[in-house]
């Protein structure tokens, strides 16, 4: 198998990393501190912003409701202003994701941080969410558990083994979102009720059989709802502290019914920022517990934020989940491990010795190695355009450890590696991200075209060197002019590198 990427200086003793979560409900950040190799969590903060009270039909977001999350980000930023950019990770999930368009509120949202912000897809949010509870609360490594997230725009429902998920699943509802749509005006009644649970019960139907099938041993909720309802079973004594019954939650369902309308809900242990959101997560529970067929589950006090954690400290160390998904990628889609080598290899070469003129990163040069280990996997569909079809596969899988952003990088790479340059490659990317990206897309393309021989060899005396967007690669002549085929690629080479806005200058001497 190809070797990995050179990962970025390991985590020690004594440092400090940050998780923030732009959650559909509310903002969350854990300050934590990495001590004998584990997390020692310092600090937490928590602000209620609704952020999926803004999102209106057609993807924009009300301009009060973003100025509420601009703020709440501007004071998390005061927080983590002295830890290292790799130290800290931003994720944005359901909202973000349903954004018209996402980069109108990430660019304020990342100034007012100081820190980038992912956008991570449902099925990578499940498993970031499995993986704190995992940590918190180290399962058996001999049994399934079953673990929901119910946030504010979506559920994650996942089954997994040790801290592994098994199966990840997002759905399009969540206690804001479920409020909103199917109490207007914050009525409730039976048959209204009734007829919501029915529609939220034909989205859990869709995975349910095959979750059934796996089976679990225990059955566990996150995040803010959960942990209101354990509260309310708690002080009305329906269940006992940190759990939730099948009967607790319809006599719950019962007390809302009876209020009639979300401003006369009344419940013993309820807060008052979650009484205007709690119809919608009481729903999606009933509606799990009745398609599931649970009789209770347990409460943890993990959730997104605190798989972030870990997944930022298993990216400091040996456990990067990135390099497990790129070798499964590679094995699937059955790309050639020998060549994928070689790419990987003269890429990180040249890489190096322009990082500095190029400023680029740690995070950079693992981007490229891996779209240097994955630019092949087209292949698998056909030969004709695979680039095309590799970028296809990059940008609309569910890779784990990747962001959105993450992904579309990659797939620009991957894109881009090799004929015309389209215009629209790069389109997909956040501002921040697109220098960086076609400067790496270009160092891709040149170590593709060195090997397309698919042998070992390279150049002697293989230098590049840049200065602004100029590139100057430089090599042996007697060498060059004994392979005429790559004596031509290369001749042909600056005419297709403008289309990244850089000059390629080839020099044999």
């Amino acid at each position: 198998m190809p070797a990995t990427a050179q990962q970025p200086p390991a985590l020690r003793d004594g440092d400090f990393l940050a998780a923030v979560d732009l959650g559909s409900n509310s903002f969350h950040i854990v300050v934590a501190q990495r001590v004998l190799g584990q997390l020692r969590v310092l600090d937490r903060l928590r602000e209620t912003v609704r952020l999926a009270e803004g999102l209106n039909a057609l993807g924009g977001l009300d301009p009060a409701v973003r100025e509420r999350a601009l703020a709440c980000l501007a004071r998390f930023g005061q927080r983590v202003a002295d830890i290292p950019r790799g130290q800290v990770r931003a994720v944005a999930t359901h909202t973000v994701r349903q954004l018209r368009d996402p980069e109108s509120f990430l660019r304020p949202a990342e100034a007012a941080l100081g820190h980038p912000i992912d956008v991570i897809s449902g099925r990578e949010e499940a498993r970031l969410v499995y993986l704190g509870v995992a940590h918190e609360q180290p399962p058996a490594p001999d049994q399934n558990r079953l673990v929901i997230d119910i946030g504010g725009g979506s559920t994650e429902c996942i089954i997994g083994r040790g801290f592994t998920p098994l199966e990840r699943e997002s759905l399009q509802v969540g206690c804001i979102a479920s409020t909103r749509r199917f109490f207007p005006g914050g009525k409730l009644g039976r048959k209204r009720w009734q007829a919501a649970l029915t529609e939220v019960e034909l989205q859990f139907q869709q995975f349910a059989a095959a979750y059934r099938r796996l089976g679990w041993d225990e059955a566990i909720g996150t995040s803010g709802t959960h942990k209101a309802l354990a509260n309310i079973c708690a002080a009305m004594k329906l269940c006992s502290k940190g759990s939730i019954s099948r009967e607790g939650l319809s006599k719950v369902r019962e007390r809302l019914l009876q209020a009639g309308h979300i401003e006369e809900i009344e419940l013993p242990g309820l807060s008052d920022d979650r009484r205007p959101v709690i119809a919608g997560g009481v729903l999606v529970l009933e509606a799990a517990f009745a398609v599931l067929g649970l009789e209770q589950l347990q409460v943890s006090k993990a959730a997104l934020r605190e798989g972030v954690l870990y997944d930022l400290l298993g990216r400091g160390g040996a456990d990067d989940p990135r390099e497990l998904s790129v070798a499964a990628l590679m094995q699937r889609y059955g790309v050639d491990a020998a060549q994928a080598q070689r790419v990987q290899s003269t890429t990180l070469q040249l890489f190096d010795q322009v990082e500095a003129a190029w400023a680029l990163g740690h995070e950079e040069r693992a981007m490229l190695a891996y779209a240097a280990r994955l630019h092949e996997l087209g292949l698998a569909i056909a030969h004709s355009g695979y680039h095309v079809h590799g970028a296809y596969i990059l940008e609309h899988s569910d890779i784990a450890g990747f962001s959105q952003q993450d992904q579309r990088f990659l797939a620009a790479l991957v894109r881009c590696h090799r004929r015309s340059v389209p215009k629209s490659a790069f389109e997909g990317l956040p501002d921040r991200l697109r220098h960086s990206a076609r400067r790496c897309a270009a160092l891709l393309r040149l170590a593709v075209l060195l090997h397309r021989a698919r042998k070992d060899e390279l150049p002697p005396g293989l230098r590049l060197h840049a200065e602004g967007e100029a590139l100057t690669l430089s090599m042996e002549r007697r060498w060059l002019h004994s392979r005429p085929l790559l004596r031509a690629d290369l001749e042909a080479e600056p005419e297709d590198m403008l289309g990244l806005g850089i000059q390629l200058r080839v020099v044999a001497a």
